[in-house]
């Protein structure tokens, strides 16, 4: 295909200066959003064509008798704008399904085909720079800026506007005037960006005697936003047409007489901001350009879970845990409670094992402490946070809980006794702490104990915690008198394991809220 003005690199219609050899304009308006793949045919003869129209887009078999090739005329030159005003007449019963045919083809952008393209033309040109451009930002359309365009060319004047006070004055403008009827949209931006074979990038200089304004402003990094517009002005020699696209933020800054690179060289996307981290590349692009990206957080929670953009936080289907929601979680609990972030049983007092299924009965004489009815078992071996709490569970119980500062005060004496006493030394400890049943929850941002209770009292250590995120998991002290401190939860400490409440201590009651038994 060809046109008259310059070079065609997509087989699109671009403006309405279109030269059509053998097809219609309805064939390829139609072929390319009905059937990408048979755009591959325009540039062949219109009954080849033809065989793809009926069965890409029915609506679009009705509008082959206006293809005089496949009616086997001779057509040797159509201009589309003349073929494209009686192309709407005969549409105008199939306007529906051009319209569903079309939101096929082009994404839903809300903008009109016109501005579209103008858009996407822009960015497949910031696409193309030499040197490759590491932080150009792609553009989206702006309509408050599309009217400042059509208000300026409306003037028929190239002089610059006074500063817009919506946009700070920060607007960058390039123009054209041209014969009504000899360039479009598509041939003026090409101009504009053919201006940089004089623009020598190293120097940020121009050739001398040459223009570079609008391809700097065309090409500058940071301009995001474009917004066009053309106006029919009358002139002594007939009519002629008046382009003109703003862009925010403007360009072509100077500083002391010397012209800011328009954009810095290097790998693209390679110094995006982190705002735009997103890097938009379409398949004519030749580099990226930086974006908003459509996914901040950069994470994804599968088919099981929703995004909170957000917080960057998953919210998982039933059944399902993890912080991806990666986790399939739909077993019962038979005497207890689900632990849904670790897809874990708490089980209730006396019973035990991975589903609370086993009736474990704890014998009172194998307590260490019984405070207001709990019984604490301070254990003889070391394991990390999660093999305690395992081991914890396979007895009946928990690790322990210490919802107030009486239960505090009394497990601190307790083990501070055994310490006097030479009993925290053992090869077997990597430490002379002890787990107890309180992990740091990334999701919920928050210490949570084993049951899922909110932590409501708290015993850290001065200057703790201090390790979120490395160490989730609480362990009572000995170098702080037993108070709290995070740790990594692989580190081997022994452990306080809880068992469930026995009648005869029940909360509140003063006696027997306190005894060992060793």
């Amino acid at each position: 295909m060809w046109k008259e003005g310059g070079e065609d690199q997509g087989g699109w219609i671009r403006g309405n200066k279109w030269l059509l050899p053998c097809c219609c304009p309805a064939a390829a308006l139609l072929l390319p959003c009905c059937c990408p793949a048979a755009a591959l045919l325009l540039p062949c003869s219109c009954p080849a064509a033809a065989l793809l129209l009926p069965c890409c887009c029915p609506a679009a078999a009705l509008l082959l008798p206006c293809c005089p090739a496949a009616a086997g005329a001779s057509l040797q030159s159509v201009m589309a704008s003349q073929c494209f005003s009686i192309l709407v007449f005969s549409l105008l019963p199939l306007l529906d399904d051009l319209r569903k045919c079309a939101l096929f083809f082009i994404p839903f952008t809300g903008l009109g085909l016109k501005d579209y393209w103008i858009v996407a033309q822009h960015n497949r040109l910031r696409s193309r720079v030499v040197p490759t451009a590491a932080n150009m930002q792609k553009m989206e359309w702006n309509e408050s800026l599309a009217s400042l365009a059509k208000e300026r060319a409306s003037t028929c004047n190239s002089a610059p506007p006074a500063p817009n006070a919506s946009f700070d004055g920060h607007v960058g403008w390039n123009t054209n005037r041209s014969a009504f009827g000899v360039s479009s949209f598509s041939d003026v931006l090409a101009e504009w960006f053919e201006e940089g074979q004089s623009f020598l990038h190293l120097s940020g200089k121009c050739k001398e005697g040459a223009t570079c304004q609008h391809y700097t402003q065309l090409v500058w990094a940071t301009s995001s936003q474009v917004g066009c517009a053309s106006h029919l002005c009358p002139g002594e020699g007939g009519l002629w047409e008046m382009f003109v696209c703003a862009y925010f933020p403007g360009g072509n800054w100077e500083v002391k007489g010397q012209l800011v690179a328009p954009y810095k060289a290097g790998l693209s996307c390679s110094l995006c901001t982190s705002s735009m981290s997103g890097c938009f590349r379409l398949w004519d692009h030749v580099g990226g350009l930086c974006e908003v990206p459509l996914n901040p957080c950069r994470m994804s929670c599968g088919q099981h879970g929703r995004l909170n953009v957000s917080s960057c936080k998953c919210t998982c289907d039933p059944g399902f845990t993890g912080r991806l929601c990666q986790v399939r979680c739909s077993f019962q609990c038979a005497h207890g409670r689900l632990r849904a972030e670790e897809c874990s049983c708490v089980c209730d007092g006396g019973y035990g094992g991975p589903k609370c299924t086993e009736n474990v009965q704890f014998p009172l004489h194998s307590c260490d402490l019984v405070v207001d009815g709990d019984c604490f078992a301070v254990s003889s071996d070391a394991d990390t946070y999660y093999g305690a709490r395992s081991r914890c569970q396979e007895r009946g119980g928990t690790l322990a809980h210490i919802h107030n500062q009486k239960v505090q005060d009394i497990l601190a004496f307790y083990l501070s006794q055994l310490e006097t006493n030479n009993q925290l030394s053992h090869s077997d400890f990597l430490t002379q702490n002890f787990w107890i049943g309180l992990t740091f929850k990334p999701l919920k941002e928050s210490f949570r104990w084993d049951s899922g209770e909110i932590l409501q009292f708290s015993s850290f250590a001065f200057g703790q915690p201090d390790n979120q995120g490395f160490g989730n998991c609480v362990e009572l002290q000995a170098s702080s008198t037993f108070n709290w401190n995070d740790q990594r939860c692989r580190t081997r400490n022994r452990y306080i394991c809880m068992h469930g409440r026995f009648p005869s201590a029940a909360r509140g009651n003063t006696e027997n809220q306190f005894f060992s038994t060793q």
